[in-house]
């Protein structure tokens, strides 16, 4: 379902005197307007932040279809939790934050969806070039499933700036400018979440030896 037709279904679709009035109002105002129940203002908003928006989320997808598809999942869900908005931050920069979540979980789902047929047909490769070492094709399975798992677990600060930068490939400008923040501090989420991802990592190499110890002691 469209923007312009949620906001329609929700005030009846008119335009009074306020819609010609948006286009000279400021974010602030119009984010107060929308509050209030005028639609109008919403659209205004809409149509002034949605090429932004769009440009954000195709950097990180690289796909048009499914950066159109998150940007209308952002305002969709702006317009819902719109009166949660305290203005503490701009409205473009809590919109970007919709934008960049709305985008990650999308490349999350398809990245689950075609996860299984891709490892399988790669594991197919591996095991007719290198069929003498399966348990190697198995280790790096489960490595991609532990770093997976490890991402997944980091606290969203630390799991988008992860997935933008070494997953999507950004720059640490990019990152940055994605996530409304500076360059500083997009590098040192990024080291906190390395760090993170390490020991994580760690934990799980520490717990494996400790079940293949107590593995060859019973046997």
């Amino acid at each position: 379902m469209s923007v312009a037709r949620v906001i329609s279904g929700h005030h009846g679709g008119s335009r009074n005197f306020t819609s010609d009035a948006a286009q000279f109002l400021s974010d602030e105002a119009l984010v107060a307007g929308a509050k209030m129940g005028h639609g109008s203002f919403f659209e205004e908003l809409h149509g002034r932040h949605r090429e932004r928006m769009f440009r954000v989320a195709h950097r990180v997808t690289r796909h048009r279809e499914d950066a159109e598809d998150a940007v209308q999942e952002s305002f969709l869900s702006a317009y819902v939790h719109l009166k949660k908005f305290d203005e503490r931050a701009r409205f473009s920069t809590w919109l970007t934050r919709i934008a960049i979540n709305a985008t990650l979980m999308k490349i999350r789902k398809n990245r689950a969806s075609r996860e299984v047929g891709v490892e399988d047909a790669a594991d197919v490769v591996e095991l007719r070039d290198c069929v003498a070492n399966p348990e190697e094709i198995c280790a790096r399975s489960e490595q991609k499933a532990a770093l997976r798992d490890a991402i997944a677990k980091l606290r969203p600060t630390l799991r988008n700036v992860v997935e933008l930068h070494d997953l999507q490939e950004c720059s640490l400008h990019e990152t940055a400018e994605a996530l409304g923040i500076s360059v500083a501090a997009a590098k040192g989420r990024l080291f906190h979440a390395r760090a993170a991802l390490r020991r994580a990592a760690e934990v799980k190499a520490r717990r494996s030896e400790l079940m293949r110890s107590s593995f060859r002691i019973r046997h």
